[in-house]
């Protein structure tokens, strides 16, 4: 796995379904002896279709469910067809309120079912694999929803939090584009047990309770404020001591977002395939990279203002990721604790 990940940190080919195998390696989701692969593979998907058969059921098929299963059983019992009221319980009725009501937890989960119908029809407009009218582009926007809900579902510590849709974007791109028909059929699987495996290095940055703790988003973005410091002191006066630029007014998104909104898609899987395959870890090397991007434009952040500097931050240029990825490298010795 060390010459893999050596090998992957300088940039995965994009043909042969090689990236998508490569990810799923390095992410823990296959196994490093390739002889397990099937049996794992069918474990995992065979698991993935039971979540999502329990958990995307609405209510009313519940009920309904039930309510065969009643009948059944009043049929053995020589009465047919009879459903008596008492048999519906409290829990099962549209209008209870309780929390234990499935109906309860369908109208509280439908809010965040929106939510995520909104950012999955807003994630990536300019690319048609995500967005448009076509079949397949609504057949991806599907396999999104899903996954965002199943997990939502079984993580209520996290839910669904805004943004895990451009989060979730890349694998799914790269898992359903693999040549091989048997893995691209079961990307939207293999996609959520990705996303499970990613998110658990960057847990702490979505629970909301855990914003101001050591482990929060807001401890993560003091993190990348030190390594500025301690790499470039001239540069971090300016922009917090002088010109008064709040990291977290464009590191919250670089870092929770793990940078998908600030570089084209094509230059996006090209700094992941850093950031997966680094043996320091994602968090750290999604420092590492964030702090070079201030570096690499030092010259520009020096001579400006609040306004200028902050509008440069929130809406990055264009640069070389071959050069970013080599200067971040670069800032791997004295990483702060």
């Amino acid at each position: 796995m060390g010459e893999l990940r050596r090998l992957a940190s300088q940039g995965i080919p994009d043909g042969a379904g090689i990236r998508a195998t490569v990810w799923k390696l390095l992410l823990g989701y296959l196994p490093s002896d390739r002889s397990l692969w099937p049996s794992e593979l069918a474990k995992k998907r065979s698991q993935y279709k039971q979540f999502r058969e329990e958990l995307l059921m609405n209510p009313s098929e519940i009920t309904r469910r039930l309510e065969k299963s009643s009948l059944e059983n009043n049929e053995v019992d020589g009465i047919k067809g009879f459903l008596s009221r008492s048999e519906i319980t409290h829990g099962e009725h549209p209008l209870s309120l309780g929390k234990s009501s499935i109906w309860n937890q369908f109208f509280q989960e439908s809010e965040i079912m929106e939510q995520i119908d909104r950012d999955v029809k807003r994630t990536h407009p300019d690319i048609h694999f995500f967005s448009g009218d076509s079949a397949f582009a609504k057949s991806n926007q599907e396999d999104l929803r899903s996954i965002l809900i199943v997990f939502a579902k079984l993580n209520p510590g996290i839910r669904y939090v805004q943004g895990m849709n451009e989060i979730i974007a890349p694998l799914f791109y790269v898992l359903k584009n693999d040549p091989n028909e048997e893995n691209a059929a079961s990307a939207e699987a293999d996609t959520f047990f990705c996303f499970v495996e990613l998110l658990s290095g960057f847990r702490d940055n979505f629970v909301q309770q855990l914003d101001n703790s050591v482990v929060g988003i807001r401890a993560t973005i003091t993190r990348l404020s030190r390594l500025l410091k301690e790499h470039d002191e001239e540069l971090w006066r300016h922009l917090e001591m002088t010109t008064k630029v709040n990291p977290q007014f464009y590191a919250f998104r670089w870092i929770t977002l793990l940078l998908t909104q600030d570089f084209e898609f094509p230059d996006i899987l090209l700094i992941w395939d850093t950031l997966l395959s680094d043996h320091d870890g994602p968090q750290e090397t999604l420092l590492r990279i964030c702090c070079a991007m201030l570096i690499i434009v030092r010259k520009r952040l020096l001579a400006g203002d609040f306004t200028s500097n902050l509008k440069l931050l929130q809406h990055y240029p264009s640069t070389n990721i071959s050069h970013l990825l080599y200067v971040a490298d670069k800032l791997r010795i004295h990483l702060p604790a």
